[in-house]
């Protein structure tokens, strides 16, 4: 319609120039190309800022993970330093328990060996190895009721002594030399001593070497002597001292 105004067209315009240059180049740009080089400029800038954004968060993050890790290294290495302390002392205690063990193990060592040595001196003291009598006698081997026995003539004031320790188990009458003191060594030995004189022990009595059974009186000089081994009799003379 003729009375309708027409629409004005809009145009835009780009100037160009350079510096110190009087010349100025004009271009005409389109509405549309214009508002599509705002928007990829807008989208540009985006995501340039996203990515800046973005990047600051991996590296505030790379950075707080590197603080944790920089504080977790710390924490290792500070229990690292009381594992190695506690291993020291730990150490320095097996050391002293070693020690002390050792000083333990040598006690026991020198006890064991006391005590062997004691069973030895024991075992020994109650061998009947030595002389049934305390002064000088003659000797003669023969048998009673089947079994081997020593015959002595011993010198008056003499005593008849025991061979080793043991205990008295017994003490009876004998027809042959009128009283006879059995001893028990507690090894499997029993001694017994045979004379006419008054007994000088009584049952029960515990003895050692040289303790007196009898006081060898005028008359009663004949001293007999026989040895038992776990229940058999033996010959004494395999046992004295005398016999080699």
């Amino acid at each position: 319609m003729e009375n309708e105004k027409q629409k004005p067209k809009i145009s835009h315009f780009i100037l160009l120039t350079k510096e110190n240059d009087e010349e100025i180049k004009r271009y005409q740009v389109k509405p549309v190309v214009l508002w599509i080089g705002i928007v990829v400029f807008c989208v540009i800038v985006g995501v340039i800022l996203g990515y800046i954004s973005y990047e600051e968060r991996i590296w505030q993050a790379m950075d707080k993970r590197s603080d944790e890790q920089v504080a977790l290294i710390k924490e290792l290495e500070e229990t690292n330093n009381r594992l190695t302390e506690e291993t020291v002392r730990l150490e320095s205690e097996i050391s002293g328990l070693n020690e002390t063990v050792q000083i333990l193990s040598d006690t026991v060592s020198v006890k064991t060996e006391s005590e062997n040595e004691l069973k030895a001196i024991l075992e020994k003291q109650c061998l009947p190895t030595e002389f049934p009598l305390s002064g000088s006698a003659s000797m003669k081997e023969k048998e009673m009721d089947g079994h081997p026995i020593c015959l002595f003539h011993s010198s008056i004031g003499g005593a008849v002594v025991a061979t080793a320790s043991g205990k008295v188990t017994s003490i009876k009458d004998d027809a042959d030399f009128v009283h006879s003191i059995w001893i028990d060594h507690g090894n499997g030995y029993i001694t017994i001593y045979r004379n006419a004189g008054k007994p000088r022990v009584s049952e029960g009595n515990t003895v050692s070497y040289g303790t007196t059974l009898y006081i060898i009186e005028e008359k009663k000089e004949d001293v007999g002597y026989q040895m038992m081994k776990d229940g058999a009799y033996i010959n004494p003379m395999d046992m004295l001292k005398i016999n080699g």
